[in-house]
Protein backbone atom coordinates (compact mmCIF):
# COMPACT_ATOMS: atom_id res chain seq x y z
CA UNK A 1 0.00 0.00 0.00
CA UNK A 2 2.58 2.36 1.13
CA UNK A 3 4.38 1.61 -2.55
CA UNK A 4 1.53 2.27 -4.24
CA UNK A 5 0.88 5.48 -2.78
CA UNK A 6 4.86 6.39 -3.34
CA UNK A 7 4.28 5.51 -6.99
CA UNK A 8 0.93 7.44 -7.28
CA UNK A 9 3.24 10.56 -5.80
CA UNK A 10 6.10 10.12 -8.12
CA UNK A 11 3.55 9.82 -11.01
CA UNK A 12 1.87 12.93 -9.90
CA UNK A 13 4.95 15.08 -9.14
CA UNK A 14 6.74 13.64 -12.52
CA UNK A 15 3.47 15.11 -14.46
CA UNK A 16 3.51 18.54 -12.67
CA UNK A 17 6.91 18.91 -13.87
CA UNK A 18 6.15 17.43 -17.16
CA UNK A 19 2.94 20.25 -16.99
CA UNK A 20 5.12 22.95 -15.98
CA UNK A 21 7.64 22.77 -18.57
CA UNK A 22 5.06 22.62 -21.27
CA UNK A 23 3.47 25.55 -20.06
CA UNK A 24 6.92 27.19 -20.03
CA UNK A 25 7.44 25.92 -24.02
CA UNK A 26 3.90 27.37 -24.54
CA UNK A 27 4.52 30.84 -22.61
CA UNK A 28 7.55 31.16 -25.03
CA UNK A 29 5.71 29.88 -28.41
CA UNK A 30 4.89 32.86 -31.06
CA UNK A 31 1.57 34.82 -30.59
CA UNK A 32 -0.61 37.18 -32.16
CA UNK A 33 -1.92 39.75 -30.61
CA UNK A 34 -5.70 40.95 -31.46
CA UNK A 35 -6.14 44.51 -30.85
CA UNK A 36 -9.02 44.49 -28.77
CA UNK A 37 -12.40 46.64 -30.95
CA UNK A 38 -10.63 46.66 -34.31
CA UNK A 39 -9.77 43.96 -36.63
CA UNK A 40 -5.92 44.53 -36.62
CA UNK A 41 -3.14 42.34 -35.10
CA UNK A 42 0.12 41.57 -34.63
CA UNK A 43 2.94 39.02 -35.04
CA UNK A 44 4.84 38.32 -31.88
CA UNK A 45 8.04 36.09 -32.71
CA UNK A 46 9.58 34.14 -29.34
CA UNK A 47 13.10 34.63 -29.22
CA UNK A 48 15.11 32.23 -26.80
CA UNK A 49 17.69 33.28 -23.73
CA UNK A 50 20.98 32.63 -24.53
CA UNK A 51 24.86 34.72 -25.09
CA UNK A 52 26.24 36.32 -27.61
CA UNK A 53 29.01 39.05 -28.88
CA UNK A 54 27.93 41.98 -28.89
CA UNK A 55 29.74 44.73 -31.28
CA UNK A 56 32.00 44.01 -33.98
CA UNK A 57 35.99 43.35 -34.35
CA UNK A 58 38.38 46.19 -35.40
CA UNK A 59 39.17 44.08 -38.33
CA UNK A 60 35.56 43.56 -39.37
CA UNK A 61 34.88 45.80 -42.74
CA UNK A 62 32.85 48.78 -41.24
CA UNK A 63 33.87 48.33 -38.03
CA UNK A 64 33.55 52.12 -35.64
CA UNK A 65 34.71 52.98 -32.83
CA UNK A 66 31.56 52.53 -30.49
CA UNK A 67 30.85 49.08 -31.61
CA UNK A 68 33.68 47.74 -29.25
CA UNK A 69 35.26 46.01 -27.60
CA UNK A 70 33.19 42.70 -28.42
CA UNK A 71 32.03 41.48 -25.15
CA UNK A 72 29.85 38.45 -24.09
CA UNK A 73 26.40 39.73 -23.18
CA UNK A 74 24.19 36.99 -21.66
CA UNK A 75 19.98 37.94 -22.63
CA UNK A 76 17.07 36.79 -20.87
CA UNK A 77 14.04 34.88 -23.41
CA UNK A 78 11.24 37.97 -24.54
CA UNK A 79 9.08 38.03 -27.57
CA UNK A 80 9.90 40.34 -30.69
CA UNK A 81 7.11 41.79 -32.76
CA UNK A 82 8.32 40.04 -36.44
CA UNK A 83 7.44 43.33 -38.47
CA UNK A 84 7.80 46.88 -37.50
CA UNK A 85 4.51 48.55 -36.06
CA UNK A 86 2.78 50.01 -39.43
CA UNK A 87 0.80 52.76 -39.71
CA UNK A 88 -2.58 50.67 -39.58
CA UNK A 89 -1.76 50.20 -35.76
CA UNK A 90 -0.55 53.21 -34.91
CA UNK A 91 -2.79 55.60 -35.76
CA UNK A 92 -5.34 54.14 -33.64
CA UNK A 93 -2.89 55.23 -30.81
CA UNK A 94 -2.48 58.78 -32.56
CA UNK A 95 -6.45 59.51 -33.18
CA UNK A 96 -8.54 58.46 -29.97
CA UNK A 97 -11.56 59.45 -31.43
CA UNK A 98 -11.94 55.56 -31.71
CA UNK A 99 -11.58 55.04 -28.25
CA UNK A 100 -13.95 57.68 -27.46
CA UNK A 101 -16.95 56.43 -29.33
CA UNK A 102 -16.13 52.64 -28.77
CA UNK A 103 -16.00 53.38 -24.75
CA UNK A 104 -12.86 51.39 -24.58
CA UNK A 105 -11.75 53.04 -21.81
CA UNK A 106 -8.24 54.05 -22.85
CA UNK A 107 -9.32 58.10 -23.97
CA UNK A 108 -7.36 58.90 -20.44
CA UNK A 109 -3.96 57.58 -21.94
CA UNK A 110 -1.53 60.93 -23.63
CA UNK A 111 -1.71 60.77 -27.04
CA UNK A 112 0.56 62.70 -29.70
CA UNK A 113 -0.19 66.34 -30.23
CA UNK A 114 -2.24 65.91 -34.21
CA UNK A 115 0.60 66.39 -36.57
CA UNK A 116 1.19 69.53 -38.92
CA UNK A 117 2.39 67.84 -41.90
CA UNK A 118 1.40 64.32 -43.13
CA UNK A 119 3.97 62.34 -41.09
CA UNK A 120 4.25 58.98 -43.80
CA UNK A 121 5.97 62.04 -46.15
CA UNK A 122 3.95 60.95 -49.01
CA UNK A 123 5.44 57.27 -48.98
CA UNK A 124 2.55 55.11 -48.34
CA UNK A 125 0.28 54.38 -45.04
CA UNK A 126 -1.43 50.60 -45.31
CA UNK A 127 0.86 48.09 -44.47
CA UNK A 128 4.09 50.94 -44.08
CA UNK A 129 6.01 51.22 -41.00
CA UNK A 130 4.48 54.33 -39.01
CA UNK A 131 7.92 56.99 -38.69
CA UNK A 132 8.60 60.27 -37.32
CA UNK A 133 7.51 59.70 -33.76
CA UNK A 134 9.88 60.72 -30.66
CA UNK A 135 11.39 58.34 -27.97
CA UNK A 136 8.35 59.18 -26.16
CA UNK A 137 6.00 59.08 -28.05
CA UNK A 138 7.27 55.01 -28.85
CA UNK A 139 6.72 54.74 -25.11
CA UNK A 140 3.56 56.37 -24.68
CA UNK A 141 2.17 54.24 -27.33
CA UNK A 142 3.52 50.72 -25.50
CA UNK A 143 1.51 52.43 -22.77
CA UNK A 144 -1.78 52.54 -25.11
CA UNK A 145 -1.11 49.24 -26.41
CA UNK A 146 -0.79 47.87 -22.06
CA UNK A 147 -3.77 49.76 -21.71
CA UNK A 148 -6.11 48.16 -24.61
CA UNK A 149 -4.29 44.75 -24.84
CA UNK A 150 -3.06 44.00 -20.67
CA UNK A 151 -0.11 42.79 -22.25
CA UNK A 152 2.79 44.98 -21.63
CA UNK A 153 5.05 46.18 -24.28
CA UNK A 154 8.14 47.91 -24.73
CA UNK A 155 10.85 48.74 -26.70
CA UNK A 156 13.93 46.15 -27.34
CA UNK A 157 17.01 47.19 -25.23
CA UNK A 158 20.39 47.68 -27.82
CA UNK A 159 21.53 44.12 -26.51
CA UNK A 160 18.18 42.54 -27.05
CA UNK A 161 17.94 43.89 -30.76
CA UNK A 162 21.39 43.06 -31.64
CA UNK A 163 20.59 39.83 -30.24
CA UNK A 164 17.70 39.38 -31.91
CA UNK A 165 19.01 40.46 -35.39
CA UNK A 166 21.82 38.44 -35.44
CA UNK A 167 19.93 35.16 -34.36
CA UNK A 168 22.76 33.12 -33.49
CA UNK A 169 25.55 34.52 -35.99
CA UNK A 170 28.25 36.68 -35.39
CA UNK A 171 28.92 37.62 -39.27
CA UNK A 172 28.24 40.95 -40.82
CA UNK A 173 24.48 40.71 -41.13
CA UNK A 174 22.20 38.02 -40.32
CA UNK A 175 22.65 36.09 -43.37
CA UNK A 176 26.39 36.13 -43.73
CA UNK A 177 29.39 38.35 -44.75
CA UNK A 178 28.22 39.01 -48.67
CA UNK A 179 26.41 42.08 -49.07
CA UNK A 180 25.09 41.14 -52.72
CA UNK A 181 22.69 39.17 -50.70
CA UNK A 182 21.64 42.42 -48.62
CA UNK A 183 18.63 42.81 -51.65
CA UNK A 184 17.08 40.01 -50.69
CA UNK A 185 16.62 41.07 -46.57
CA UNK A 186 16.62 44.52 -46.92
CA UNK A 187 14.95 48.19 -48.58
CA UNK A 188 18.46 50.50 -48.01
CA UNK A 189 19.65 53.14 -50.56
CA UNK A 190 20.59 50.90 -53.35
CA UNK A 191 17.12 49.49 -54.05
CA UNK A 192 15.01 51.54 -51.27
CA UNK A 193 13.75 54.37 -53.88
CA UNK A 194 13.72 56.75 -51.23
CA UNK A 195 10.95 55.78 -49.65
CA UNK A 196 9.49 52.98 -46.72
CA UNK A 197 8.21 49.89 -48.20
CA UNK A 198 5.30 47.19 -46.91
CA UNK A 199 6.69 45.32 -44.15
CA UNK A 200 7.91 41.77 -44.12
CA UNK A 201 8.31 41.75 -48.19
CA UNK A 202 11.88 40.49 -47.94
CA UNK A 203 13.36 37.60 -46.32
CA UNK A 204 13.31 37.12 -42.97
CA UNK A 205 16.50 36.62 -40.46
CA UNK A 206 16.99 32.76 -38.83
CA UNK A 207 14.37 33.59 -35.83
CA UNK A 208 11.92 34.31 -38.18
CA UNK A 209 12.14 38.71 -37.80
CA UNK A 210 12.13 40.85 -40.80
CA UNK A 211 13.51 44.05 -41.92
CA UNK A 212 16.02 43.92 -39.19
CA UNK A 213 17.67 45.09 -41.85
CA UNK A 214 16.15 48.14 -43.23
CA UNK A 215 13.21 49.50 -44.19
CA UNK A 216 13.21 51.50 -41.27
CA UNK A 217 15.67 52.23 -38.10
CA UNK A 218 14.48 51.24 -34.59
CA UNK A 219 14.30 52.69 -31.29
CA UNK A 220 15.97 51.46 -28.50
CA UNK A 221 15.24 51.54 -24.74
CA UNK A 222 18.85 52.98 -24.31
CA UNK A 223 20.66 56.17 -24.13
CA UNK A 224 23.22 56.17 -26.77
CA UNK A 225 26.51 56.23 -24.99
CA UNK A 226 29.96 56.40 -27.65
CA UNK A 227 32.01 54.68 -25.33
CA UNK A 228 29.18 52.23 -23.47
CA UNK A 229 31.01 49.00 -24.58
CA UNK A 230 34.35 49.58 -23.06
CA UNK A 231 32.57 50.57 -19.45
CA UNK A 232 29.88 46.95 -19.59
CA UNK A 233 31.68 43.80 -17.98
CA UNK A 234 31.92 40.49 -19.60
CA UNK A 235 29.01 38.62 -19.86
CA UNK A 236 26.72 40.88 -18.27
CA UNK A 237 23.11 40.00 -17.76
CA UNK A 238 20.81 42.00 -19.99
CA UNK A 239 22.49 45.11 -20.35
CA UNK A 240 20.84 48.83 -20.09
CA UNK A 241 22.08 51.82 -20.31
CA UNK A 242 19.34 54.14 -18.65
CA UNK A 243 17.87 57.43 -20.41
CA UNK A 244 18.72 60.33 -18.21
CA UNK A 245 19.00 62.69 -21.55
CA UNK A 246 16.39 63.73 -23.93
CA UNK A 247 19.97 63.03 -26.72
CA UNK A 248 21.01 61.01 -27.64
CA UNK A 249 19.24 57.72 -27.50
CA UNK A 250 20.50 54.10 -29.65
CA UNK A 251 18.89 53.51 -32.95
CA UNK A 252 19.36 50.30 -34.77
CA UNK A 253 19.21 48.68 -37.87
CA UNK A 254 19.10 51.59 -40.56
CA UNK A 255 17.15 52.29 -43.44
CA UNK A 256 15.76 52.99 -46.74
CA UNK A 257 18.12 56.05 -46.43
CA UNK A 258 21.50 54.04 -45.54
CA UNK A 259 24.19 52.72 -46.85
CA UNK A 260 24.78 48.60 -46.47
CA UNK A 261 27.14 49.54 -44.02
CA UNK A 262 24.89 51.20 -41.91
CA UNK A 263 22.95 48.13 -41.94
CA UNK A 264 25.34 45.70 -39.93
CA UNK A 265 24.14 43.59 -37.17
CA UNK A 266 27.02 45.55 -35.01
CA UNK A 267 26.52 49.24 -36.47
CA UNK A 268 24.81 51.92 -33.67
CA UNK A 269 23.31 54.94 -34.59
CA UNK A 270 21.85 57.75 -32.46
CA UNK A 271 19.05 60.70 -32.39
CA UNK A 272 19.69 63.97 -33.29
CA UNK A 273 18.33 67.15 -31.96
CA UNK A 274 18.37 68.26 -36.00
CA UNK A 275 15.32 65.70 -36.10
CA UNK A 276 13.37 68.19 -35.04
CA UNK A 277 15.01 71.05 -36.55
CA UNK A 278 11.87 72.44 -38.72
CA UNK A 279 9.14 72.14 -35.69
CA UNK A 280 7.71 75.72 -34.98
CA UNK A 281 6.72 75.10 -31.74
CA UNK A 282 8.29 76.45 -28.77
CA UNK A 283 9.15 74.43 -26.97
CA UNK A 284 9.59 71.58 -29.76
CA UNK A 285 7.44 68.71 -29.54
CA UNK A 286 7.32 65.87 -27.09
CA UNK A 287 5.40 63.73 -29.83
CA UNK A 288 6.95 63.81 -33.43
CA UNK A 289 9.88 64.08 -35.59
CA UNK A 290 9.10 66.48 -39.03
CA UNK A 291 12.82 65.75 -40.21
CA UNK A 292 13.14 61.65 -38.74
CA UNK A 293 10.90 59.75 -41.66
CA UNK A 294 12.87 56.94 -41.16
CA UNK A 295 12.96 55.88 -37.57
CA UNK A 296 9.85 53.62 -36.38
CA UNK A 297 9.07 50.76 -33.67
CA UNK A 298 9.29 47.06 -33.18
CA UNK A 299 8.14 45.99 -29.92
CA UNK A 300 9.39 43.32 -27.46
CA UNK A 301 7.59 41.57 -24.54
CA UNK A 302 10.11 39.85 -21.33
CA UNK A 303 8.75 36.40 -20.71
CA UNK A 304 8.92 37.16 -17.04
CA UNK A 305 7.09 40.85 -16.74
CA UNK A 306 7.70 43.68 -14.05
CA UNK A 307 5.28 44.06 -11.58
CA UNK A 308 2.73 46.33 -11.46
CA UNK A 309 3.90 49.29 -9.54
CA UNK A 310 6.96 48.92 -11.76
CA UNK A 311 4.98 49.29 -15.10
CA UNK A 312 3.38 52.01 -13.73
CA UNK A 313 6.50 53.57 -13.02
CA UNK A 314 7.94 52.78 -16.43
CA UNK A 315 5.00 54.31 -18.20
CA UNK A 316 4.40 57.29 -16.30
CA UNK A 317 8.00 58.75 -16.69
CA UNK A 318 7.34 62.19 -17.63
CA UNK A 319 8.84 63.51 -20.89
CA UNK A 320 11.90 65.66 -21.15
CA UNK A 321 11.09 68.81 -22.47
CA UNK A 322 13.10 70.02 -25.63
CA UNK A 323 14.73 73.32 -25.97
Amino acid sequence: MIRHKKLILYIAYTFSITEFLFAQEQKTSDYTQNIPGVSLKFEMTAIPGGEFKMGSELTDPGNKKDEGPLHLVKISPFWMSSQEITWDIYELFVYQDFDQTKNLGVDAVSRPSKPYLDMTFGMGKEGHPAVGMTHYNALQFCKWLYTRTGVFYRLPTEAEWEYACRAGTQTTYSFGNDTTKLSDYAWYRSNGLESTHTVGTKKPNQWGLYDMHGNVAEWTLDQYFPDYYSQSADKIQDPFAKPKTLYPHSVRGGSFQDDASSLRSATRHSSDPAWKRIDPQIPKSNWWLPEAPFVGIRLVRPVIPPSKEEIDIFYNQKPIEDY
